[in-house]
C-alpha cells in the first residue's frame, strides 16, 4: 500500500477490496447474465471488454476512463420517495387547471409556503395551467410534483426576455445569454436568483456559478495538502471550521505556466506544447471550483463524498472554501412544460422559451419531465450532484436540448429522449444536442435516445465526462469559439454508442480527445463538421469494439461502475 500525505491513502486501503469487487462486477453485463467471480476466459458466456477489467482493477485513477460511479443525487442514491410533511395543493392557492388564467402566482405562493416551513411538497393536480411568469424553486427541500408528464401541463406564454429583460454576453457581441441560461422552471437558491436577475436587469452581465456574479463571494476555510486524483481522504491545514455533512468548495487556481490546464488535459508533450495565453474565454473559467460534501473529519484528515477529480498540488493554491448557499434536496416531478409554439430563433439569439434550469443546485433532481417547443431544454449551470431521470425534449426543435456548463460536475442524466423535431429547422438556427463545456467534469449521460442532435462540446475543455448506452441520429453540430480552448480534456469516454446515420462528428473521439476511450461505437465516417485534435503528438487514446456496440460488456458503463462502487 502507498503512503500518502501523512497516512495511508483510501486508494491503498481499498486495493484488495477493489480486486475482489471487480471480479464480481465483471458479471454485470446488462443482459441479465451474472458471471461468477471465478469466471475464466474460456467461459461460454459474454465476457467483459479488456478495458473494463483494466478499469475495475484501478477505478479511481484510470488514465482514460473517469470514475463516475457516484454521479448524481446523493452519490448515486435512488431518488427520494414521496414523504410526509407539509403539502400545498396549488388549487388551494388559486391556480386554475383549465388554462384560463395565469397560475404562476398561485404556484409560486405554494412553493414559498413550503419553503418557509423548511420544505414540503407542492402538488399540481391533473390539468393545464397557464403560466405567464417563471416557476421559481428557491428553497431547499421543496418538491414540485405534478400528476405525471402526461397529465399535468404548465403552458408558458412568455419568454425570459419578456419576463426579466434582454441578457447579453459577458464576452461581448450581440448574443443572447438566454441561449444557454435560465429556465421557465428555475431551481436556484432565492438569494442567488435575485442577484443574478438584478445583474441582468442592470446589464452587468454576471458569472453564473458557485461564487457570485464576480466570483468573489467565498472565504477560505482551510488550505489543502498535496493529494492525488482519486483520493477520497485529504489532509488540511486546519479542520476547525469543517464538519461532517458540510458542503464545501475545492478551489484550484492555475499558475502562470498553466500547469492546471495541462493536467486537466492529461499532461505530457501535447498539452505542454499547447498555447494557452490567448484562450481568454477558457482562462476566465479558472479557478476550477468543485463542490463536495464532507463525510468525515478526524483530526486534520477529511473524507469527501467523492474521489478527487484532479491532483491537488501546491502551485495551484488549493483551498477548501465557502460557496454561495446552494439549493439542496429540491426536485420537480411529473409534469410537462409546454411553451407557446414560436419559430426557433436564429443561432445565439434565443429569447428564452427555456425549460428547466438547475443553478447553484446540489443533490436536486427532475423526474418524469417533458419540455415542448422550447429554445433550450434542461440546463445545468453551476450545478452538481443532480439527477435528471426520465426527461424528454419534444416539439418544434431546440438549440440546446441539454446543456451543462459553468463548472457543473457529477451530474447524472439517465433515461432521456430527444424527439425528432415536429417542424423543419428555420434557416440560420443551430441544433446541438447533449452539451458539456466550461471545465465541467464527471457528468454522465446514460440510456438515451436521440432522434436528432449530437454529443456537443462547446470547447472550454470539459474533462472526465461519460456518454454511455445511447442511440443517436447524429445530425447536429457542436459550438464554441477559439478563445474557449480545447474541445476535450482528458478521460472522456464514449461507451456503447449506436449511431444510426453513420456520421462520425464527436462520436468516435480517439483522434480528438486526449487520454480518452471510445468503446463500442458504431462504424462512422466523417462528413459535414470535421474537427482536428487540439493537441499534437500521441493522444494516448483507447479504441475497443469499434463498429460493434452490441458486443460490449458491460453494456452500460455507469451501471457497471455503480455496481462496483456498491461492492467496495
Amino acid at each position: 500500500m502507498r503512503a500518502a500525505h501523512g497516512g495511508v491513502s483510501r486508494r491503498g486501503l481499498l486495493g484488495s477490496a477493489v480486486a475482489v469487487a471487480a471480479a464480481a462486477v465483471t458479471g454485470a453485463l446488462g443482459d441479465g447474465t451474472a458471471l461468477a467471480a471465478t469466471a475464466s476466459a474460456s467461459s461460454t458466456g459474454p465476457q467483459p471488454t479488456p478495458l473494463w477489467r483494466e478499469f475495475a482493477a484501478q477505478p479511481f485513477a484510470h488514465p482514460q476512463i473517469p470514475f463516475i460511479g457516484r454521479a448524481g443525487y446523493r452519490g448515486g442514491s435512488d431518488l427520494p420517495r414521496p414523504r410526509h410533511g407539509f403539502t400545498a395543493n396549488v388549487l388551494h392557492y388559486g391556480a386554475a387547471p383549465d388554462n384560463s388564467a395565469d397560475a404562476a402566482p398561485a404556484i409560486n405562493r405554494a412553493i414559498a409556503a413550503a419553503g418557509e416551513r423548511g420544505g414540503g411538497t407542492v402538488l399540481i393536480p391533473e390539468g393545464t395551467y397557464r403560466i405567464d411568469d417563471i416557476i421559481r424553486i428557491g428553497h431547499s427541500n421543496v418538491v414540485v410534483r405534478g400528476a405525471g408528464s402526461g397529465r399535468t401541463t404548465l403552458y408558458a406564454t412568455k419568454n425570459l426576455t419578456e419576463i426579466i429583460g434582454a441578457y447579453g454576453s459577458r464576452y461581448g457581441g450581440d448574443k443572447s445569454s438566454w441561449s444557454w441560461a435560465g429556465g421557465l422552471i428555475w431551481l436556484c437558491p432565492k438569494a442567488r436568483w435575485a442577484s443574478l436577475t438584478d445583474a441582468v436587469k442592470a446589464k452587468a452581465w454576471p458569472f453564473e456559478g458557485w461564487t457570485g456574479n464576480r466570483r468573489d463571494e467565498w472565504q477560505t476555510l482551510t488550505t489543502v495538502a498535496p493529494a492525488r486524483l482519486g483520493d477520497r481522504t485529504i489532509t488540511v491545514d486546519d479542520a476547525r471550521r469543517l464538519k461532517r455533512g458540510t458542503l464545501v468548495l475545492l478551489r484550484l487556481a492555475d499558475d502562470s505556466a498553466h500547469t492546471l490546464l495541462e493536467h486537466m488535459a492529461g499532461g505530457g508533450a501535447g498539452p505542454e506544447a499547447y498555447y494557452w495565453d490567448d484562450k481568454t474565454k477558457l482562462t476566465s473559467y479558472v479557478p476550477y471550483e468543485w463542490p463536495v460534501r464532507i463525510t468525515a473529519v478526524h483530526g486534520r484528515r477529511v473524507t469527501l463524498e467523492r474521489p478527487l477529480p484532479l491532483d491537488v498540488r501546491p502551485e495551484w493554491d488549493p483551498r477548501l472554501t465557502t460557496l454561495a448557499t446552494p439549493l439542496t434536496g429540491s426536485g420537480v416531478e411529473g409534469l410537462t412544460l409546454e411553451a407557446i409554439e414560436t419559430p426557433q430563433s436564429p443561432h445565439l439569439l434565443d429569447k428564452g422559451y427555456n425549460g428547466v434550469a438547475f443553478q447553484c443546485a446540489y443533490d436536486c433532481w427532475a423526474d418524469d419531465i417533458t419540455v415542448r417547443h422550447v429554445d433550450n431544454g434542461f440546463g445545468l449551470v453551476g450545478a452538481s450532484a443532480c439527477t435528471l431521470r426520465r426527461t424528454r425534449v419534444a416539439g418544434r426543435g431546440s438549440h440546446h436540448p441539454y446543456y451543462c456548463r459553468e463548472g457543473s460536475h457529477d451530474n447524472l442524466i439517465e433515461d432521456f429522449t430527444i424527439e425528432q423535431r415536429t417542424v423543419p429547422a428555420p434557416s440560420g438556427t443551430q441544433l446541438h444536442g447533449i452539451n458539456v463545456e466550461g471545465l465541467s467534469s464527471h457528468n454522465v449521460w446514460s440510456r438515451g435516445v436521440m432522434e436528432m442532435g449530437t454529443f456537443d462540446s462547446h470547447r472550454g475543455m470539459p474533462f472526465a465526462n461519460v456518454r454511455t448506452d445511447i442511440t443517436v441520429n447524429n445530425n447536429g453540430r457542436h459550438g464554441g469559439d477559439a478563445s474557449a480552448g480545447p474541445l476535450f480534456g482528458a478521460r472522456f469516454t464514449h461507451w456503447n454508442i449506436r449511431v444510426t446515420n453513420g456520421r462520425a462528428g464527436l462520436m468516435r473521439i480517439d483522434g480528438l480527445a486526449p487520454y480518452s476511450a471510445t468503446v463500442g461505437v458504431s462504424e462512422v465516417t466523417e462528413f459535414d463538421q470535421i474537427d482536428v485534435p487540439d493537441f499534437i503528438g500521441d493522444l494516448h487514446t483507447r479504441l475497443e469494439a469499434y463498429g460493434s456496440p452490441e458486443s460490449v460488456r458491460p453494456r452500460n458503463l455507469h451501471d457497471a461502475q455503480r455496481a462496483l462502487t456498491e461492492r467496495l
